[in-house]
């Protein structure tokens, strides 16, 4: 999968609002290029409500987030909310372990699925350049993401 065919795949979900971070939407220059998925199909979530389930993130950001080294010529990650059950299933333990199993995987390995480097107690998942290993999968992760942030936005509030 090239990072086109991820934006397409995602993009072509229902309600998913798509946004490529740029100047023109005053994000900050580390982040340019990257692109995040959210399900606001109203597109009226407040910026403070809105989480992506997905992202395509094409480089290291310095200082942060460097251990899937994107800065490797035409690497890029794709990430997941998987959430926590999922998570178990893919790594077999939950999220809140991932601090003692972090040195267990190589997260800049391409086409392999292991968690994010920085978000996986939150139930993420990621996977660079997915390619034959991996693609099937991803497109059910990001399917499954996908369908977790529709049940989310319409869960009432409170």
């Amino acid at each position: 999968m090239r990072e086109e065919d991820v934006v397409a795949f995602v993009g072509g979900f229902a309600g998913v609002e798509l946004v490529t971070a740029g100047p023109d939407i005053g994000a900050p220059e580390v982040a340019w290029g990257d692109h995040f998925f959210y399900y606001d199909p109203e597109r009226v979530l407040p910026a403070d409500r809105r989480m992506p389930f997905a992202t395509i993130v094409v480089k290291d950001y310095p200082g942060f987030d460097t251990a899937s080294d994107l800065d490797r010529d035409g690497v890029f990650r794709v990430n997941m909310a998987v959430g926590r059950q999922v998570f178990e299933e893919l790594f077999g333990y939950p999220p809140a372990a991932q601090a003692e199993h972090h040195g267990d995987h190589d997260y800049a390995a391409l086409d392999r699925v292991v968690p994010h480097p920085l978000y996986a107690t939150q139930g993420w998942a990621s996977v660079l350049n997915p390619g034959a290993a991996t693609a099937g999968r991803v497109r059910d992760l990001l399917t499954g993401a996908h369908a977790r942030a529709a049940a989310r936005y319409r869960r009432p509030a409170g």
